[in-house]
């Protein structure tokens, strides 16, 4: 996946939409973003998705449903959310999340791209290594 380029622009207001699963962000440059929840439990930036380097990212399916469940401070730089599939240890500084909301036309279509190449839905259940289904909370 792409580095974030800063931005430099910092949220002015931060809403979770549970109905409609989105996060809406308005930073200080005027741009308001509508992050879908699937795509931030997807593109994650914890360890457990992305891996620790490249080409160990980990492809995330079955999340279309996915909740956060709380949406936790960290310093005055991002904030970690609680997602309802016990995923809870990605940090979202506000770099990254501009980044999502910026891109996320490209995002999708890299993350449509991978699910065929792997020849899996977006709605199958995750698969570890050796072809078991993680159950909720799952960590490697």
């Amino acid at each position: 996946m792409a580095a974030t380029q800063p931005s430099g622009a910092t949220p002015q207001s931060l809403t979770l939409h549970g109905r409609s699963r989105v996060l809406e962000i308005g930073f200080s440059d005027g741009q308001l973003f509508r992050i879908p929840f699937e795509l931030m439990r997807v593109y994650s930036p914890s360890a457990e998705v992305q891996g620790h380097g490249p080409g160990q990212e980990v492809l995330q399916t079955g999340k279309r449903e996915v909740d956060i469940v709380s949406l936790d401070p960290v310093g005055n730089y991002a904030v970690q959310p609680r997602f309802s599939d016990g995923h809870d240890s990605g940090i979202f500084s506000w770099d990254y999340l501009y980044f999502l909301g910026s891109q996320q036309g490209q995002l999708w279509a890299d993350y449509e791209r991978r699910l065929s190449e792997a020849g899996v839905d977006r709605d199958a259940p995750m698969a570890a290594a050796g072809g078991h289904v993680h159950g909720h909370g799952c960590k490697h």
